[in-house]
């Protein structure tokens, strides 16, 4: 990634409520530093009384050392002025990411490959599992695999064991297929946003089986779902979706390998957005730039 080289180069993330002067007083704030903009994206949910958002791009030399000093400036004349959520962030700081899977690799080593290509801009840091089999598969990517196993009915141990390594080292967590139920504790000690992956089928054909189930009655469209994790199973604000047609001559063991496709696909975006700053949450809703 190109602008990955550039240590110049700052996101100033904003977001509340909407009014005359925001993008104004942004413009202003960033010329006067002496910051050129590059590139501006925004969007207001109703020009009166709604949400305001926006996600700017710019390039300000020695930025590390100016860092403290514009974020002095943006709280004074952004964030107090207008009563917004302000947010710098430095394009060369790779947001640290965990995966959490369990048996199942595909949406896994698409992540692993698209990293060791650069095609994320994402560290990926360790790959966490409740089952040992694939920790050959990632290690051949020189990436740290932790077998922490979940046993019936002690849950809450295991997240202690997952939380000792997470907690303060990762500033993402990555469901890639991790077919465990999170439990709310444990999303509010890891204090990091979490995006899980899953099949379109929900809630028709919710357990097992979901693609026999799917053929059975004949099902045209598959796809699936990338969102944030909250404690309401599946219901976090989502972050990117896809669908593919398929047909009645489809086995279902092909509606399951069309199904990983999309998986991957759909994770690998809503990945890659969230660590470029372009997903906003508002609410059980997101923005996406």
């Amino acid at each position: 990634m190109r602008e990955l080289e550039d240590p110049n180069i700052g996101r100033l993330i904003i977001q509340g409520p909407d009014q005359p002067g925001i993008v104004a007083a942004v413009s202003g704030t960033l010329s006067r530093a002496g910051a050129n903009i590059v590139s501006l994206d925004q969007f207001s949910s109703d020009p009166e009384g709604g949400r305001f958002f926006q996600r700017t791009e710019f390039h300000l030399p020695g930025l590390t050392a100016r860092r403290a000093e514009l974020e002095a400036t943006i709280r004074e004349e952004v964030e107090e002025r207008f009563g917004m959520h302000c947010a710098l962030v430095e394009i060369k700081r790779r947001k640290r990411t965990a995966i959490m899977v369990s048996k199942l690799d595909h949406c896994l080593l698409d992540l692993l490959w698209r990293h060791r290509r650069d095609e994320l801009a994402i560290d990926i840091t360790m790959v966490i599992s409740n089952h040992p089999d694939l920790s050959e598969e990632v290690r051949r990517f020189g990436i740290p695999f932790f077998h922490v196993p979940v046993p019936k009915g002690e849950k809450a141990e295991a997240e202690r064991e997952q939380l000792k390594l997470l907690k303060d080292n990762v500033d993402l967590v990555v469901l890639a297929r991790y077919m465990q139920i999170l439990s709310g504790d444990f999303l509010e000690e890891v204090a990091v946003p979490i995006i899980n992956i899953h099949h379109s089928f929900l809630p028709a054909f919710m357990g097992a089986s979901p693609y026999q189930r799917a053929k059975e009655r004949g099902v045209k469209l598959i796809g699936a779902t990338a969102h944030y994790v909250t404690e309401d199973l599946d219901e976090g604000p989502i972050i990117e979706q896809d669908v593919i047609r398929v047909s009645h001559a489809m086995s279902a063991k092909e509606l399951q390998r069309f199904g990983a496709d999309v998986e991957r696909q759909v994770l690998a975006r809503a990945v890659g957005w969230h660590a470029e700053d372009r997903v906003l949450r508002d609410g059980n809703t997101t923005v996406v730039f």
